[in-house]
């Protein structure tokens, strides 16, 4: 008689279970990663705003005064309700002259006036949304001729960039970014037909960068395409 353990068809067996609950668990993986990750980052930024906040409140205004500890969040509120505030008054007469007050005063001095008007300039750019933001993505040849690079469009160049250059042509400004950090890269200014656009989104081709090209928009559905006919 033989004995259950000898049974040469119990190893595919479980194999056979094992390889399931492992397909299972890197699919949970994949479903909680995101998750995890996206609200990790989130309290780390609440955390992060509570503490350079906070400090500047009196301590007879802050939670930890009648609950005894700090709750998490109320200087991001504290810091929504200011910059409101702040925008508020910017907005009227008297805080324009404030505002163009105090800029002529940075304006004299050497150091500070050369850091606030870029930081002043990138600030109006990407939220006060008076200049053009990225709104194409990109092919271009880099680093040679032959391999090709993701990049976004920003401006056509301007200015002494544009008048200075020799090829007779357009010139295009185009942001091309590092991966997996795409908030780093290169300015690069390209003649206009070396300039592929691209039909995905600025959405997407971020998403293509961040990942390494692990992850590809899906633009196109198998059903759209072309059959072939028999």
């Amino acid at each position: 008689m033989t004995a259950p353990f000898d049974d040469d068809t119990s190893t595919p067996r479980r194999n056979s279970i094992f390889g399931r609950l492992r397909a299972r668990f890197l699919t949970g993986l994949v479903v909680i990663l995101p998750v995890a990750l996206t609200i990790s980052l989130i309290w780390t930024m609440i955390g992060w705003v509570d503490g350079l906040v906070l400090p500047l409140i009196p301590y007879e205004l802050t939670p930890q005064r009648y609950f005894g500890i700090n709750v998490r969040g109320v200087g991001v509120v504290v810091f929504l309700v200011f910059t409101i505030l702040i925008g508020w008054v910017a907005k009227g007469l008297i805080g324009r002259t404030l505002i163009r007050f105090g800029e002529n005063l940075v304006g004299r001095m050497p150091v500070v006036r050369s850091i606030y008007s870029g930081v002043k300039q990138i600030a109006e750019t990407v939220f006060a949304q008076t200049e053009r933001s990225f709104e194409t993505a990109c092919l271009i040849q880099y680093p040679r001729k032959g391999i090709w690079a993701i990049g976004f469009i920003s401006t056509m160049a301007k200015g002494e960039i544009a008048g200075k250059t020799e090829t007779g042509g357009t010139l295009v400004s185009v942001f091309l970014p590092t991966t997996p950090n795409p908030t780093s890269g290169f300015l690069l200014f390209l003649p206009k037909e070396d300039v592929v656009e691209l039909d995905m989104t600025v959405e997407d081709a971020a998403k293509l960068v961040i990942s390494a090209g692990l992850v590809y928009p899906n633009q196109v559905k198998p059903e759209d395409l072309p059959r072939k006919e028999a």
